[in-house]
């Protein structure tokens, strides 16, 4: 028996490693990253900023400055307080941590963010997947029947889901949050919330188990790697237990802080991104062989319907048109010949829009 074999889990043995495709030289439409810059006046005061930052220190463990900023610019309830993570990864991680009772399980409807299901085995939690509607909708009496015989910890519910862009009823989520009850908690993930603007994150004093949880990536700070979540006090007190004591690094504080101060920037990139999401749309549907499913998110979930062609085919000619996007048709039998792509600026859009037309229109 080799070295690996005696000390690693097997488990972990059968695991593939996360992979991230080299993007260089491509048009990257496959990572939901925001496609503009902060403004050249803004880029160098932050440049004058970061210089000025103590790297031979660790960071004050509290973050008190930058909690009330997130607080304070982008809408926690009031009297509620956030815990950070080094993006939302590591949020779910310090959730299954904390959670990971004998016998625990995680559930969420699938097919969802791959990091639930992910971090919960893991940390040695059961996951369970509750499969959506075809039309990606949540199936609410399969949800409630799995809250009653698998008890969940912790119930995952992304608005907007990803892959799929879409954002759950409100009446089925409150739903499944009342089910679930003192049993467990359930984690409304908002990453794609400046996209959707909806948000479950007033609700929270009504639901004593209810987390709200959210990433600054999508804003346009993906490379920071910055994530909060909100809940009641009592909890959120339990899951700072398990939260490394210094896991957001001074350079990623001083930027949060100065950007959060220019939030309207950010907004406004937002507004930019939702009108392109829009048109792309509008123009997608317009291609035969092309079924364009509605989007609440900075990306659009497609089928490729073409009789000679499916989403392998076209994924490979965006890609000799330098163009990548996720192939997401074989992560579940739902997404069949399905590709999710990412909504970038007006000429780039064109650009994947023409490449697209002609990718359909070969063979």
């Amino acid at each position: 028996m080799s070295l690996i074999d005696t000390i690693i889990r097997a488990d972990v043995r059968a695991l593939a490693v996360y992979h991230v495709p080299d993007a260089s030289g491509v048009l990257k439409l496959d990572a939901m990253e925001n496609p503009y810059v902060l403004p050249s006046a803004m880029r160098h005061e932050l440049g004058q900023r970061l210089a000025e930052v103590a790297l031979n220190r660790y960071p004050v463990p509290s973050y008190t400055l930058l909690k009330e900023k997130i607080c304070a610019q982008l809408g926690v309830a009031a009297g509620f307080d956030v815990v950070l993570g080094n993006g939302s990864d590591e949020l779910i991680t310090i959730l299954s941590v904390a959670c990971a009772k004998p016998g625990a399980k995680v559930l969420a409807p699938i097919p969802a963010f791959v990091m639930y299901a992910l971090s919960a085995k893991l940390s040695g939690l059961e996951f369970v997947g509750v499969p959506l509607q075809p039309d990606f909708s949540l199936d609410l009496p399969a949800m409630l029947a799995a809250i009653a015989l698998h008890r969940p910890v912790i119930t995952y519910l992304a608005y907007p889901n990803n892959p799929t862009g879409a954002l759950f009823d409100d009446d089925a989520m409150v739903a499944i949050i009342e089910a679930v009850g003192d049993q467990g908690i359930v984690v409304v993930d908002e990453a794609y919330q400046p996209f959707a603007q909806a948000s479950f994150m007033l609700r929270l004093a009504q639901f004593d188990n209810l987390i709200v949880m959210r990433t600054v990536s999508k804003l346009g700070l993906a490379g920071i790697r910055l994530g909060y979540m909100a809940g009641n006090a009592g909890l959120l007190r339990e899951f700072e237990k398990v939260r490394p004591p210094y896991n957001i690094n001074v350079l990623t504080q001083c930027a949060a802080e100065y950007v959060l101060e220019h939030t309207a920037v950010l907004e406004q990139q937002a507004a930019l991104i939702r009108a392109e999401r829009s048109r792309v749309s509008a123009a997608m549907r317009a291609f035969a062989g092309l079924e364009v499913f509605r989007s609440d998110a900075n990306f659009i979930l497609v089928r490729v319907k073409s009789v000679s062609q499916g989403a392998d085919d076209v994924f490979a000619n965006l890609l000799a048109h330098k163009i990548l996007v996720k192939n997401v048709s074989k992560m579940h039998p739902l997404l069949h010949n399905c590709l999710r792509i990412t909504i970038s600026t007006p000429d780039e859009n064109a650009r994947l829009l023409g490449a697209l037309a002609a990718a359909l229109s070969e063979h």
